[in-house]
């Protein structure tokens, strides 16, 4: 007698799976990626634009490697095949700058996914987004080699500072508003070009992987505060900073991570605005001129306590009295 296990409703079917998401977030980020090739390339000479391919490849093989060999050692099923060692592979590296050590990245790949996924029960299990934790202990790790976006060997390299750094330092301007646009400025390999991101980021909304609750929010409340923390109204110091840095990356590819983001309508909008307003202190008060990944990190911490307090009662549940 064959045994069924039902469950309770209600029951959704849906022809997506975990490695359809997965190919379809690889593919969003392949104009950002080829771009970053590209624009490293012309920046600073064809051997960097074909080190920051490079760098791509030896991330996404670390991840996928440390995926392998750790659940062959724990004895878990293999599960390589959903793509999700890629995607964290691919987030790591679009975040790291053409000039990072090779040997770095593979330890940041081997740390995104063995310590931040698989120690705490593998893909939807973790309590952050693994390429994020990386970046951030290669960060803390490594700061002079993750801020390196200039070459030694390049001479017209003359401050080494990004347009987003300058702009909080000095309030100078180097980079035309137009290139911040197009992504023709030293950054991370993948954060740089508005133009591929956004392209990205409308397949992924057209694919329906994404809905724009979160990042749209983020972006709204990061704008706000931004130009009140700053006494600012002027429009272009707004645009440098949505367009500088990581942030259209992170509000598109890495808030909306599945696992480490709200489930619920209300909560997403939370989660947002709690992402605006911690990127916009970090940004102005703090040293580092970039603060997106830090925001999403500490974000991520708080998703258990956002979905507490936004997941809607059941119909016919009353509220008792005192809040419990």
């Amino acid at each position: 007698m064959k045994m069924y296990n039902v469950s309770s409703s209600p029951h959704v079917k849906a022809k997506s799976t975990t490695q359809t998401i997965m190919r379809d977030v690889i593919i969003a980020m392949l104009p950002a990626a080829a771009y970053g090739i590209y624009n490293a390339a012309d920046l600073f000479g064809v051997r960097y634009g074909v080190r920051a391919a490079l760098l791509l490849i030896v991330t996404v093989v670390s991840c996928m490697l440390s995926e392998f060999i750790f659940e062959k050692i724990t004895k878990r099923e293999n599960t390589l095949f959903d793509l999700s060692a890629v995607v964290t592979g691919m987030i790591l590296a679009l975040n790291l700058p053409c000039t990072f050590p090779y040997w770095k990245a593979v330890l940041g790949g081997a740390f995104a996914i063995v310590i931040v996924k698989q120690l705490f029960g593998g893909l939807g299990q973790n309590f952050m987004n693994p390429a994020l934790g990386a970046r951030c202990f290669l960060s803390l790790s490594f700061a002079a080699d993750m801020t390196a976006f200039f070459p030694k060997d390049v001479v017209d390299a003359v401050s080494g500072a990004t347009p987003l750094t300058a702009l909080k330092n000095s309030g100078e301007i180097i980079t035309p508003l137009s290139n911040l646009v197009i992504g023709n400025y030293a950054g991370t390999i993948g954060e740089t070009s508005v133009i591929a991101l956004l392209a990205g980021a409308v397949y992924l909304v057209a694919r329906k992987v994404i809905d724009l609750r979160i990042p749209l929010t983020y972006l709204f409340v990061f704008a706000v505060c931004i130009m009140l923390f700053n006494g600012s109204t002027d429009m272009e110091f707004l645009a440098r900073h949505l367009f500088g840095g990581g942030l259209i990356f992170g509000a598109f590819f890495m808030a909306t991570d599945y696992a480490t983001s709200p489930i619920t309508k209300r909560g997403r909008y939370l989660f947002g605005i709690c992402l605006g307003l911690l990127t916009a202190i970090f940004r102005t008060f703090g040293a580092n001129a970039e603060g997106v990944s830090f925001a999403i990190i500490f974000c991520n911490l708080l998703v258990p306590l956002i979905e507490k307090y936004t997941v809607p009662r059941a119909f016919g549940v009353v509220k008792e009295k005192g809040g419990k």
